[in-house]
């Protein structure tokens, strides 16, 4: 016997929406297993100020939840958090999640045909499948820098912001100018004495389109919900065609360029600052982001843009490779997360005692992103190859969640115990994907968080989402091995919990 048929780990966008399409199929044998304690994931784990979406919020949520009430175009974290803490009520989630529940280990029973979960603090639970909805943002990097240890005032990741923190009056030192940074960089430089950015590649920032939804706006979305479909479809198909340059023509993205240099001079009047932060790659090669204060905040009197790289660190100051010892009082890292190690430090354990991330020492990888190869009846979301640089992930992770709820329907309707997707199956879809990265913008010549020690890309979806949605639609069986003969090898084991 199990303990559970299904068992999700992690209970942001991934989780929500997995745990509530078993729900609609009546599946209730299941659990969510939450190592915090409440809801949310990146967006309950990031709470700097100034932290908003970069997707349109109409785009930036459930197809089935859609919410008339966003107060902007890009709503700020508090809003998206409250959110899915409505959607786990409502969607009647809430109670099948376990909270303070840290999975440390999943492991295969080969002989009974069950994966044993391991839960901090000795709790082992058993299921026929494991999804996994830990995302790619819950492991921030923080760089090694000599004497860091010694720096005797604050020093935190933005995903790890105290909520005791104030800028006010404090000399900063900011290291890292990624999506974060550029959120919450405006925001401190308000109250701080001083803020030193350190830059080491200058990011294309773009005009941001935001504008705040009026209370009639807003009534007319409650009123006419097709209002809210029509406006999320627009939205959808006006970001897809931003897939064009990303993956088909990465010349199209001299365009983007040309608006990216003329953002700059229209925001940055002294010559000599938009030299440093024009970037000399092709937008898209790194993460293109967007914001209108970031720029302008560059010119304040108290804020010093700082391009050479950071040597050392001492008790009281930040010193650069040039010899400049800069007094600080706090160190902030906008300096991201470790998105190519996808699982770390959870450990995964497969068929022949196999860990994964010794399977993944050679490059990471997984068919559709969901199955691994070694791994029957463990699914991942958000997993490799399925990040997006141009469209919302939230229309991924559904169209995962459809493809993972197809899987567990087909097993049960061949009287399966388990499905493996074939080694071959997989290496002809990651095959497939090769050159399409190859040529895509993302291998124009720069280095990003996108690629790997061997500059490999694992992390992006390299075409359209449409395509994606098409190849998720159903599993093909004949990619799988299907166990059928469970019965026999597995004596005295119940069929279903």
């Amino acid at each position: 016997m199990t303990d559970y048929d299904v068992i999700i780990v992690g209970s942001g966008f991934s989780g929500i929406a997995m745990a509530r399409s078993l729900l609609k199929q009546r599946q209730r044998s299941f659990v969510v297993l939450e190592k915090a304690e409440q809801v949310g994931g990146t967006w309950r784990d990031n709470h700097y100020p100034g932290c908003a979406c970069d997707v349109p919020s109409h785009l930036y949520s459930f197809s089935f939840a859609l919410n008339p009430d966003w107060s902007r175009m890009f709503a700020p974290q508090p809003e998206i958090l409250a959110y899915l803490e409505r959607c786990a009520d409502e969607l009647r989630v809430r109670e099948h999640i376990r909270f303070g529940a840290e999975v440390q280990r999943v492991e295969l029973d080969e002989a009974a045909r069950v994966w044993h979960v391991h839960v901090a603090g000795g709790r082992v639970l058993t299921a026929r499948s494991v999804v996994l909805g830990v995302g790619a943002f819950d492991k921030p990097i923080v760089p090694t820098l000599p004497g860091l240890e010694r720096f005797s005032g604050e020093a935190f990741h933005s995903a790890r912001w105290p909520s005791s923190f104030n800028a006010a009056g404090k000399r900063l030192a900011v290291i890292g100018t990624g999506a974060s940074a550029i959120q919450f960089v405006p925001q401190v430089a308000k109250q701080a004495a001083r803020v030193h950015l350190f830059q080491r590649t200058p990011p294309w920032v773009m005009p941001k389109p935001d504008f705040e939804f009026s209370p009639a706006q807003r009534r007319r979305f409650r009123e006419r919900p097709w209002l809210m479909k029509a406006l999320r479809s627009a939205i959808y198909w006006w970001m897809e065609t931003r897939g064009l340059g990303f993956t088909v023509s990465p010349k199209v993205m001299k365009l983007a360029a040309l608006g990216g240099k003329e953002h700059i001079k229209k925001q940055i009047r002294d010559p000599e600052l938009r030299a440093r932060v024009t970037p000399d790659y092709m937008p898209g090669c790194k993460r293109i982001l967007i914001a209108n204060d970031y720029y302008p905040t560059l010119e304040r009197a108290n804020v010093e843009l700082v391009s050479d790289g950071v040597e050392r660190v001492t008790e009281r100051s930040v010193v650069t490779r040039d010899g400049t010892e800069r007094d600080v009082d706090a160190i902030l890292f906008g300096t991201g997360f470790g998105v190519t190690d996808i699982l770390t430090p959870l450990v995964v354990v497969g068929r022949r005692r196999r860990e994964l991330n010794e399977v993944w020492a050679g490059g990471i990888e997984a068919h559709l992103g969901t199955t691994i190869s070694g791994f029957p009846n463990l699914f991942i979301l958000f997993g490799p190859n399925t990040g997006l640089g141009h469209n919302s992930m939230v229309f991924m992770i559904e169209s995962q969640v459809r493809y993972v709820m197809n899987c567990l329907q087909t097993i049960e309707a061949r009287g399966a115990r388990q499905a493996d997707v074939r080694a071959q199956a997989q290496a002809r879809f990651n095959a497939a994907l090769a050159p399409r990265l190859a040529r895509s913008v993302w291998a124009a010549g720069c280095q990003s968080w996108y690629l790997d020690e061997r500059g490999r890309n694992p992390t992006i979806w390299p075409g359209f989402t449409f395509e994606y949605w098409w190849k998720t639609r159903r599993m093909n069986p004949a990619d799988y091995e299907l166990d059928t003969n469970w019965l026999e090898s597995a004596s005295g084991l119940g069929a279903r919990s």
